[in-house]
């Protein structure tokens, strides 16, 4: 994180897992892990994400003076609801932090989930998810995540379902720049073509790009810079759009090819210099916390770091 951060104490929980049958046994390991030393974020760690809401975009201006399109990403009441380990076929081990959001009232939540929910001590929820992680970063079950885990000037990615534009042509699905717009073409501009492959083999080859429904489909934006963030509404500021409508719900996590693989390789090579980004010193570990954003100021934003886009490139 930003050497801002670095005056923040993170606060001692103490570690606790909940679910069903899969997880009992997290628990002791858990325990144990977090009473004898207070977690640090390493190289190899991957950290849970966030359910947030999408409010909408807008416009903001960077120190030169140059514009650029935000959305903005809010954390309604986001807390942990269960700590998740299971042995795989292979003997491996699975690590997941489960994540709910947006309150909702007890009547129109199933009685299964209203009891998950008072095991857990937390408000019913709308949205429940899971995040997978490495064994050293489980979060105390109950824990609020704030938006202050997500640090101005990091990559994340957004996971969310797509905005569904019904039937769509080929030129509209696959970008297919369609036929002449000239002489010779009846009718027939923005039409695919030939689908075929002559006589042999006779058939269209399974896979073929042609017209059909559009958007409406899980999808992930990558590498979007985080640029603002304010504690006190929650709020994260990410660099570009995202998928979905507004008010939609959306997955926040750390970038996967700009943040977790970098730091792994750059750490592996041993540049230790390259494995977080200019002005970072650690991230929030195991998460960001309610707790930790009130040592902080409300409203963080990222340095300006590249050069003025106004002088010419020499």
């Amino acid at each position: 994180m930003h050497r801002l951060w670095a005056l923040a104490q993170r606060p001692r929980l103490p570690c606790r897992t909940l679910h069903s049958t899969t997880v009992k046994r997290a628990a002791p390991a858990a325990e144990a892990s977090s009473s004898t030393a207070v977690a640090k974020w390493t190289p190899t760690s991957v950290r849970t994400g966030v359910i947030a809401r999408k409010r909408g975009m807008l416009v903001m201006w960077d120190g030169h003076g140059a514009r650029f399109p935000v959305t903005v990403l809010q954390l309604e009441n986001c807390q942990v609801t269960a700590n998740v380990k299971t042995v795989r076929k292979d003997k491996s081990e699975y690590h997941a932090v489960q994540v709910a959001a947006s309150d909702r009232r007890e009547k129109t939540t199933t009685n299964a989930m209203l009891g998950h929910f008072r095991n857990a001590g937390v408000p019913a929820k709308y949205i429940v998810k899971e995040f997978p992680i490495t064994p050293d970063a489980h979060v105390p079950v109950g824990t609020t995540l704030s938006a202050i885990h997500f640090v101005p000037g990091q990559f994340v990615d957004v996971i969310a379902k797509s905005i569904g534009k019904g039937f769509a042509g080929t030129m509209k699905r696959w970008n297919y720049k369609g036929l002449r717009a000239s002489h010779g073409v009846s009718a027939a501009h923005r039409s695919q073509g030939a689908i075929g492959a002559h006589q042999d083999p006779g058939r269209v080859w399974p896979g073929r790009k042609m017209a059909g429904r559009l958007g409406g489909e899980r999808t992930t934006t990558q590498n979007l810079a985080v640029v603002r963030v304010d504690t006190e509404l929650d709020l994260v500021f990410v660099r570009g759009c995202v998928p979905g409508i507004d008010d939609a719900h959306v997955m926040v996590r750390d970038a996967k090819k700009k943040m977790i693989q970098t730091a792994q390789h750059e750490y592996a090579k041993g540049n230790m210099e390259k494995i977080l980004p200019k002005g970072f010193e650690t991230l929030p570990f195991p998460a960001g916390t309610k707790e930790m954003a009130a040592q902080l100021p409300p409203v963080i934003e990222a340095p300006t770091l590249r050069r003025s886009p106004f002088i010419p490139q020499s």
